[in-house]
């Protein structure tokens, strides 16, 4: 299993190397020296999460996690910053800008990595959650307002266009505007699927909301949502959600009684 990479950014060779020994067990490491060559990095590499300074030259950490937060190809990103300065002021501006976590130093290399943890932990329940229920809502897996517009986006795109077996990858990307290769990375690192199994899951969790409100019936819901088999409509709704769409239907029942 391959580790999730982490970016360090921070002008003080010293404290890198210092980071990066106490994570490197954990965690695959790249580092950068200042924000702009950390977003030239992030141009042409996959990382998991960012812990940056703030106090740095040529680029500070708030203008890198300002330009990560509102960038849609890398808003996703779980960012901590690392600053020197303990005051209320500089924990609201770096919190204000979208960072996930606020670690003065000196810090303690544990409470680093428990961060590290939890963050990437908890956004993996989030992911994990959003495909298993039929009632997670999309906007569930969006962590910044850029995450929430770009799925809701997508989301509505897909709805539109339910009923077309064609709808794939090189489509979507259209709509968005996106490169391929930059859609479907944005797609895989926000919800853990790919475009295709995204696409069926909404299929699926609009069916399911179709099945909770009783007025259609198996056929309808199954046709509705671009399914021209009834069986493979039962087949893969019960692969999603471990529940068969009759015993959801009955399940509904129960709980509006």
């Amino acid at each position: 299993m391959m580790k999730p990479i982490i970016l360090l950014v921070d002008d003080n060779e010293e404290i890198l190397d210092f980071i990066a020994s106490n994570l490197i067990e954990t965690y695959d490491i790249a580092k950068s020296f200042d924000g702009l060559q950390a977003l030239d990095y992030l141009k042409v590499n996959t990382v998991q999460l960012i812990v940056s300074d703030i106090m740095m030259p040529v680029m500070d950490g708030f203008e890198l996690c300002r330009q990560i937060k509102s960038d849609v190809e890398l808003s996703h990103l779980p960012f901590i910053l690392l600053t020197a300065k303990d005051t209320l002021q500089s924990k609201l501006e770096g919190l204000e800008l979208g960072a996930d976590a606020y670690i003065e130093k000196p810090f303690s290399p544990k409470h680093l990595k428990m961060q590290i943890a939890n963050l990437l932990a908890n956004r993996d329940k989030v992911k994990e959650y959003f495909a298993n229920s039929p009632f997670a809502h999309v906007k569930s897996i969006a962590h910044t307002r850029e995450d929430e517009r770009f799925i809701e986006k997508l989301n509505g795109i897909i709805l539109q266009h339910l009923q077309e077996p064609s709808l794939d990858v090189e489509q979507l990307a259209k709509y968005l505007n996106m490169s391929r290769p930059t859609f479907y990375r944005k797609v895989k690192a926000i919800s853990d699927l790919t475009p295709n199994e995204l696409i069926n899951l909404t299929k699926l969790k609009k069916a399911a909301e179709l099945l909770a409100d009783e007025t259609h019936d198996l056929n309808s819901v199954a046709e509705v949502v671009g399914y021209s088999s009834v069986r493979i409509f039962v087949r893969n709704f019960q692969k999603q959600f471990a529940i068969t769409p009759a015993e959801y239907i009955q399940s509904n029942k129960i709980k509006n009684q």
